[in-house]
């Protein structure tokens, strides 16, 4: 791994919403934190909602209330033909919930893999919801297809596969388990909602959450037998009542 790899940030969120719904803005706190910046350039990419206006609103309304200069890029209307320099001028690059498989493919189609891997390696933070956070690992556990949940090949800027919404969507578990069982996904972590997976680099750092009560676990096979472990993560709630 480069230098500047070891310095970017990944905030892989199991599921969360663009408003004050269990805690979110302590996850969008927690990030933003980590820029340093005071008047932070947020960047919103809404593929896997295929652009939707009523998220894209609601984006800016919560990032204009945490005091960031928010943006955001669309794929039918880009707002240059240049997209690496508008993305490059970004702190951060936050993704919303959708198809994932749809997303990559457009992502792929404009070159946003490499440019997004690029920002990553120069020590910026790539975040995301649902499709924005399994987006960033080797593999996902998605619903971008009609039917039970598949696995899906992702960018692979991190290793192993990641599965968001464990304790919000009722086949989650038994699916992911399934896919494990079946050798059709490998090991990695699930996230119930308003749970974060922090990776510096590559490199789990952090488990936090907006909510005391939600986990992040542990998920491999061992031959026939899928082993999962419970991870509590830090309840930034409790940060907050503290100060």
């Amino acid at each position: 791994m480069s230098e500047a790899q070891a310095t970017g940030h990944i905030i892989a969120i199991g599921g969360a919403g663009f408003n004050n719904d269990e805690g979110n803005p302590l996850l969008w706190r927690y990030a933003l934190a980590l820029v340093g910046k005071p008047r932070p350039k947020v960047c919103y990419f809404g593929q896997a909602s295929a652009e939707s206006l009523e998220h894209t609103v609601a984006f800016y309304r919560t990032f204009v209330g945490l005091g960031c200069e928010p943006t955001h890029c669309s794929l039918f209307e880009p707002p240059t033909a240049d997209l690496r320099s508008f993305i490059q001028e970004q702190d951060v690059i936050c993704v919303g919930g959708g198809n994932t498989k749809s997303m990559l493919a457009l992502w792929r189609e404009w070159g946003l893999d490499h440019i997004f891997r690029e920002f990553w390696q120069q020590g910026k933070l790539l975040m995301g919801i649902s499709a924005g956070s399994i987006c960033w690992f080797e593999q996902g556990v998605t619903d971008s297809i009609p039917g039970p949940y598949t696995a899906l090949p992702c960018l692979g800027f991190l290793p192993g596969s990641n599965c968001p919404h464990y304790d919000g969507e009722v086949r989650r578990r038994p699916d992911y388990h399934r896919l494990l069982q079946t050798g059709q996904i490998g090991d990695g972590y699930a996230c119930d909602n308003g749970v974060a997976l922090h990776y510096v680099g590559d490199k789990l750092d952090e488990i936090i959450s907006s909510r005391p009560d939600a986990f992040a676990y542990h998920v491999t096979r061992d031959g026939d037998t899928v082993n999962e472990t419970r991870l509590t993560p830090r309840y930034l709630g409790a940060d907050e009542a503290k100060g």
